[in-house]
C-alpha cells in the first residue's frame, strides 16, 4: 500500500515527493489509476451512493414529465416573481462548470503541474454541471417542447428570435461552453482510453475502449499532434471561463430591476462562479481521493491549492458585496436603496444573512494552513459554500422581484414541492454521471501522470 498522505512544515506533501522521485514506476501508476475502472471490486459506498442518486434522477424525470404535461403552475412563480427556481439552479449550476474550465485550460497555459491530478474530475464536473444548467431556461419557457425557436435556423415563414432576448444568448453562450467542454474531455481521454484498451481483459471492454480511442498507439507523431491540438483547445476554452459567465449576468444586467442594472455584474458573477466551481471540486475530490485510494495522486498539497484560489474568488465576492451596497446608495436612486435595505430587513432577510455568513465569514477559514490541510475543514467548508452561492443566486433574482416598482403588484415567492423536486433531482442527476464517470473511466489521468513523473525525473538528472 502506498505511504499515507503526511504534510511537511513548508507545505509540500512528502510521499507527492517520494512519488515524483521515483518512488512509483509507470507501471505502478498505470495500475493504481486504471485498476479502479478494470480490477478493483465495486466500493459499498459507490452502490449506496449510486442507489440514492437513482432515486434522485428518477424524482427529476417525474418532475420534468409533470411540468411538461402541467405547466410551470406547479412551482410557485408569480407575478411579480415569474423567475424563481429554474434560473437560481441555471445560473448556480453554470457557475459550477466554471471550476473544471479554469483548471483544465486555464491552469494548462500557465503550465500549472497541480492541475495534473485534478484536471480530469474537474472537467467531467464541468460536462454534467453545464447539462443540468442547459436544462433549467428550456424548462421554465412554458412551452419546453419548442425551445429550438430560440435557436436562428432556416425558417420559410421568416420567424426569426429575438435577438435581444438573453434566452437567445444563453442558448449560445452554453451551446457554446458545452461543446468545447465534450471536446477538450474527450481529447484528454484519448491515450487513457487505449491504456484501458491494452490492459483490458474483457473482449467487450477492449472492443468499446478501443473504438472511442481511435486507434491512438503512442507514436511520437501522434502525441506532437496531441500536444498542439490539446494546446489549441486550451486556448479556445480559456475565454469561455470570462466570456460564459458574463453572458449569463448581462441576462440580468440589461434589466432596469433594482438590484440587476449594474456593471459590476460580469466581474461579480465570474468570481462566484469561480469561487462556487471551485467548492464543488473540493466536495468531488475529497470523498474520491478516499474512497479509492487517491491520496497520493490527490494530495494535501493538491487540496491546499484549491483552497487558495477559493479564498482569492471569495475575498472578490466580498468586495461584490460591498460594492454593490455602496453604488445603491451612492447613485441616489431610492428604488435601489430601497432594494437594499429590503434585502437586509425585508421577508427574505435571513436568506441575505445566511448568504454573508456562508460566503464571507466562513470563507475566512481558508486564511489558516490548518484548516486548509484539513480535509474535514474544506470538505464542510466547500458544502457551506456551495449552499451559500446558490442562495445568493436566490436572492438576487427573488428579492428584487418580489418587490417592484409598484406597491399594488408586490407579493412573496414560496417554493412548492415540485420547485424542490427540480432543484434534488438535478443534484441526483449530476451526483449520478459522475458515479457512472468515475467507475468506467479514469478519474485521473494516467498519461499526463506519466509524463509529470518523467519531466521530474529529467530534472533531478
Amino acid at each position: 500500500m502506498p505511504p499515507a498522505i503526511t504534510a511537511s512544515g513548508n507545505g509540500v506533501d512528502e510521499s507527492r515527493l517520494k512519488f515524483l522521485r521515483g518512488r512509483y514506476s509507470y507501471a505502478s501508476i498505470t495500475d493504481k489509476i486504471s485498476d479502479v475502472v478494470l480490477t478493483r471490486p465495486t466500493h459499498w459506498g459507490w452502490y449506496a451512493g449510486f442507489a440514492l442518486c437513482t432515486l434522485l434522477t428518477l424524482l427529476f424525470v417525474i418532475a420534468i414529465a409533470y411540468l411538461f404535461a402541467t405547466g410551470v403552475g406547479i412551482w410557485g412563480v408569480d407575478i411579480p416573481v415569474a423567475w424563481a427556481f429554474a434560473i437560481t439552479n441555471f445560473v448556480w449550476w453554470v457557475g459550477i462548470g466554471h471550476a473544471g474550465t479554469f483548471i483544465s485550460a486555464f491552469l494548462l497555459l500557465l503550465r500549472q503541474k497541480w492541475r495534473t491530478s485534478v484536471n480530469r474530475f474537474a472537467e467531467a464536473m464541468t460536462i454534467f454541471a453545464v447539462a443540468m444548467a442547459g436544462l433549467m431556461p428550456i424548462l421554465h419557457l412554458g412551452r419546453p417542447w419548442f425551445f429550438y425557436w430560440l435557436v436562428p435556423y432556416p425558417d420559410i415563414m421568416n420567424v426569426w428570435p429575438q435577438w435581444r432576448s438573453p434566452l437567445v444568448w444563453d442558448i449560445f453562450a452554453i451551446g457554446t461552453y458545452i461543446v468545447v467542454s465534450i471536446l477538450f474531455w474527450y481529447m484528454g481521454l484519448i491515450p487513457d482510453l487505449a491504456t484501458l484498451r491494452d490492459r483490458s481483459d474483457s473482449r467487450v471492454k477492449q472492443i468499446v475502449y478501443g473504438l472511442f480511442a481511435l486507434g491512438w498507439r503512442g507514436e511520437a507523431r501522434q502525441w506532437k499532434r496531441f500536444d498542439t491540438a490539446y494546446l489549441l483547445m486550451a486556448g479556445l476554452a480559456t475565454p469561455l471561463v470570462v466570456s460564459v459567465h458574463s453572458v449569463v449576468s448581462l441576462d440580468f444586467s440589461i434589466g432596469n430591476t433594482p438590484g440587476w442594472h449594474s456593471t459590476i455584474f460580469p466581474p461579480y458573477f465570474v468570481a462566484g462562479a469561480l469561487f462556487s466551481g471551485f467548492a464543488m471540486a473540493l466536495t468531488i475530490s475529497i470523498p474520491l481521493r478516499a474512497i479509492f485510494g487517491l491520496k497520493d495522486f490527490i494530495t494535501a498539497r493538491h487540496l491546499d491549492n484549491i483552497a487558495k484560489v477559493m479564498l482569492v474568488c471569495g475575498l472578490l465576492v466580498a468586495y461584490s458585496y460591498v460594492v454593490e451596497i455602496f453604488m445603491a446608495f451612492y447613485s441616489g436612486d431610492e428604488f435601489e436603496k430601497f432594494m437594499v435595505v429590503n434585502r437586509m430587513t425585508g421577508p427574505y432577510a435571513p436568506i441575505y444573512w445566511t448568504v454573508v455568513f456562508c460566503n464571507v465569514v466562513v470563507a475566512q477559514l481558508m486564511w489558516w494552513k490548518r484548516v486548509r490541510l484539513s480535509t474535514l475543514a474544506l470538505f464542510v467548508i466547500s458544502i457551506i459554500v456551495n449552499i451559500g452561492m446558490w442562495l445568493e443566486r436566490f436572492m438576487i433574482i427573488v428579492t428584487s422581484l418580489h418587490r417592484d416598482f409598484l406597491p399594488s403588484s408586490w407579493d412573496v415567492y414560496y417554493p412548492t414541492f415540485w420547485d424542490w423536486a427540480t432543484l434534488f433531482g438535478s443534484l441526483g442527476a449530476f451526483a449520478w454521471l459522475f458515479l457512472l464517470f468515475v467507475r468506467f473511466l479514469p478519474a485521473i489521468s494516467i498519461s499526463e501522470m506519466r509524463k509529470l513523473v518523467l519531466e521530474k525525473r529529467e530534472g533531478e538528472t
